[in-house]
């Protein structure tokens, strides 16, 4: 059965107490900027927060939920700067707070008062639905905080606020105690919310339990029900499916699955199931086609190295190595994938490495930009040459720059040369006691179509100082090199049985102001390794940057 989405792009509005949902609408709720921020190690600036919101609203999501203003400064100061500098064309703001204090009045209530001051359209109420916790924490009775969520969210209500009320450890609740779980559900649809959501706050829930649970709470209620899933069993996107085929209609989560321990459910997995798997148009406007950019971008804005193994948008998710696979997908990409990944933005990567076959490198070829078809002989030196590299300590599935000059070399006998190296060397000093009692210093000698170069190059250590050389070697003919930048050094101590005669293999990652690029050097010490690394990684960026070996 088709869905369908409001022509603006905005949240549907929810039913009133009592109203049964539209069959097959589902909301899509994001709490990135809250409940993601509280994963550890991220620190959000307000322009931070500011800059993930104008994503979100790009993907398309129908709310955006913006922190707790009152209880937390810089959400204060976010919601006033929202409202200036925020022009939202899909979503709209949604404030986080609790309910009164038991015997507050919720009109005198500071933490409310707050709410309303922030001007959010949207205020969503933190509840107790556990009887547990509102004796232990809440230390009320089960009567009063049942007043607290009505007087709270009538009082909302009141002033055009459109209310969600997350009904927090509702399914550890639920199970100690349906009865009451129940009443405070009641309670929050009666006084005129929106939405309810059920939470699983700690996270341990399983899917059949979720459904059952849901399933049991949706016969005894009319209203807009929601689900809220922490990851803690590795099953939050799973419930949070679960949830909606058991009649939930408003789904939260957090880009990236951020969130406190082990996270939320990831939102994009969530909507790319529900789209793809489930025919439900949840966000519009193509925005499922742009997850995989906005997915990255907040990554750099949390500075949280995306993981590349992650559901639909991850840099591995539609990367093939086997040549098996390669074989098949030569034939029919679909025959290995379970979706097209142009649906979420993402693009399918062929990893050349020891499992390569000719079709492996053949695939590979096409995404460098290369025709290889019918080139049998070609493609056998190219894959016979990977699986001799690899079986010397060489990795190329992580390492597309060396590859591909590795397939220049082959196609036109020597590949780009921008400069000839005639040496190399590096030292380190160190003298104790003093303030930098270790240095390094390394010398490049080289040909490039100016004439011959002799640089020297200082630095924190071997590798860096060479580093330093090279491109002062190199500047002069090559001005564009100042422009690229080395993002990631890793290194990998093979058949380490052998000790400090051990080979290494080094990974560098290189970037420009347009794109990144990964290169491998293998060698008998680190130096050795590092240089080959480098210097691919300098053809490689001249060339990309189109540049004519001078």
């Amino acid at each position: 059965m088709s869905s369908t989405v409001a022509p603006s792009g905005l949240a549907h509005p929810a039913p009133h107490a009592g109203q049964e949902p539209a069959a097959d609408v589902v909301q899509v709720y994001d709490t990135t900027l809250r409940d993601g921020a509280q994963q550890e190690g991220m620190n959000l600036s307000v322009a931070d927060k500011l800059a993930i919101a104008a994503l979100l609203d790009e993907l398309g999501v129908g709310y955006i939920e913006g922190g707790w203003p009152g209880a937390i400064p810089k959400d204060t100061e976010f919601f006033a700067r929202a409202a200036k500098e925020l022009d939202l064309r899909h979503a709209r703001l949604a404030a986080f707070g609790s309910t009164c204090k038991p015997g507050a009045d919720p009109a005198e209530d500071a933490q409310v008062c707050a709410l309303v001051d922030s001007e959010a359209p949207v205020v969503t109420l933190v509840a107790k639905s556990d009887i547990r916790h509102v004796e232990r924490a809440l230390r009320t009775t089960a009567e009063e905080n049942l007043r607290m969520i009505g007087d709270t969210v009538r009082h909302l209500v009141g002033l055009g606020r459109e209310v969600i009320v997350d009904v927090e450890h509702f399914f550890d609740g639920y199970r100690f105690d349906p009865d009451y779980a129940l009443r405070c559900v009641r309670a929050a649809f009666d006084a005129g919310a929106a939405t309810v959501v059920l939470c699983d706050t700690n996270g341990g829930m399983l899917p059949d339990w979720v459904a059952a649970v849901v399933g049991e709470v949706r016969a005894a209620t009319t209203g807009r029900l929601g689900m809220h899933a922490h990851n803690d069993s590795g099953c939050a996107v799973a419930n949070t499916l679960a949830a909606v085929g058991a009649g939930v209609r408003h789904v939260q989560g957090t880009v990236n699955g951020y969130g406190e321990r082990t996270g939320n459910a990831d939102l994009v997995t969530c909507v790319a199931n529900l789209e793809l798997k489930l025919d439900r148009e949840v966000l519009g406007d193509a925005g499922l086609q742009e997850a995989s950019r906005i997915s990255h971008a907040i990554s750099e804005i949390t500075n949280i190295s995306p993981y590349g193994r992650q559901p639909y948008v991850g840099a591995s998710a539609f990367a093939h190595k086997a040549g098996l696979h390669a074989s098949a997908i030569r034939v029919d990409p679909d025959l290995y994938q379970h979706i097209d990944p142009v649906a979420v933005g993402n693009d399918m990567r062929m990893l050349v490495s020891e499992m390569a076959g000719r079709a492996s490198v053949e695939l590979k070829g096409r995404e460098l930009g290369f025709d290889l078809t019918g080139q049998g002989e070609l493609l056998g030196r190219v894959t016979q040459r990977v699986k001799d590299a690899e079986a010397a300590g060489y990795t190329y599935d992580a390492a597309d720059a060396s590859f591909e000059l590795l397939l220049r070399a082959e196609i036109d006998g020597r590949g780009p040369r921008f400069f000839e190296v005639e040496s190399w060397r590096t030292f380190v000093e160190h003298r104790p006691g003093g303030a930098n009692p270790t240095d390094a210093e390394a010398s490049v000698k080289l040909r490039t179509g100016r004439g011959r170069v002799i640089a020297t190059g200082e630095g924190n250590g071997p590798v860096n100082a060479l580093d330093d050389a090279l491109r002062r070697a190199l500047v002069g003919t090559y001005p564009e090199i100042e422009e690229f930048a080395l993002t990631d050094y890793k290194v990998r101590i093979l058949d380490s049985q052998q000790g400090t005669d051990a080979i290494i293999r080094v990974l560098i990652e290189t970037s420009d102001t347009v794109r990144s690029w990964s290169t491998v050097g293998v060698g008998p010490n680190i130096i050795e390794a590092s240089w080959e690394a480098l210097t691919d990684a300098m053809v490689w960026g001249l060339l990309h940057n189109g540049v004519e070996p001078r």
